[in-house]
């Protein structure tokens, strides 16, 4: 992995034809509230696709159809006051054909994309369009660290992942960063912690997950 974000999508390629707008369920309540801030989800491919290869719905991130990924956007959250956050804000509008396809290098699964918005950036009081524009900046404006070559480091730490981000991002400290670790003690996730002006803000307890000299794996693929 080299230097900047894009780098994360191996190699991705964005279908002409071929998308349209996923039917979305609410699968849970209506929570209005005002926005404390934000949190960038980043699943970690590998792992995700682990055992995951033959569902339709992954094909594009996990079998090779669309690429190969390394992080991607789960999500763009906006954040309540405490461990509560605003869903499935009431909204008028979904994302285009257009706007779906436009990122699936970010997230390769439009469904994803358009559940994101409707459970998520729907309470952020803007377009579909808009939702994803900031995500795209958010996202273009982190640099990677080698998590390959830092994944085959003996006894590696949730410590270890943080420092090794911060110190590729200016302006990001250990504490700005969450991980999601499984129950087998593989990344899963990395939720970074965004302040009302997107600036980099210190994790909640909930957000930052495992303690910095928790053991952790990351899970490289076959």
């Amino acid at each position: 992995m080299t230097a900047t974000a894009h780098a994360q999508a191996y190699q991705c390629t964005i279908p002409t034809t071929g998308i349209s707008v996923p039917r979305i369920t609410q699968d849970g309540p209506t929570r209005q509230m005002p926005v404390a801030g934000y949190t960038l989800a980043l699943s970690w491919s590998p792992e995700f696709c682990r055992n995951r290869e033959d569902n339709p719905r992954n094909a594009r991130q996990c079998s090779g159809q669309g690429g190969s990924f390394g992080f991607i956007v789960h999500g763009l959250w906006p954040n309540g006051r405490g461990n509560s956050f605003p869903q499935w804000c009431p909204v008028r509008s979904e994302p285009s054909p257009a706007i779906l396809r436009q990122n699936l290098c970010l997230t390769p699964d439009a469904w994803l994309l358009a559940h994101e918005w409707a459970k998520h950036g729907s309470c952020m009081g803007v377009r579909p369009q808009t939702y994803f524009r900031v995500t795209q900046v958010l996202w273009s404006s982190l640099r990677w660290p080698d998590y390959d070559r830092i994944s085959r480091r003996d006894g590696l730490t949730a410590g270890d992942i943080r420092n090794a981000f911060a110190e590729a991002n200016p302006y990001w400290e250990a504490g700005h960063i969450g991980l999601k670790i499984n129950a087998r003690g593989w990344l899963e996730e990395m939720r970074l912690c965004y302040a009302r002006d997107f600036k980099p803000v210190r994790c909640t307890p909930q957000q930052y997950g495992p303690a910095d000299d928790e053991q952790v794996r990351i899970w490289r693929g076959l």
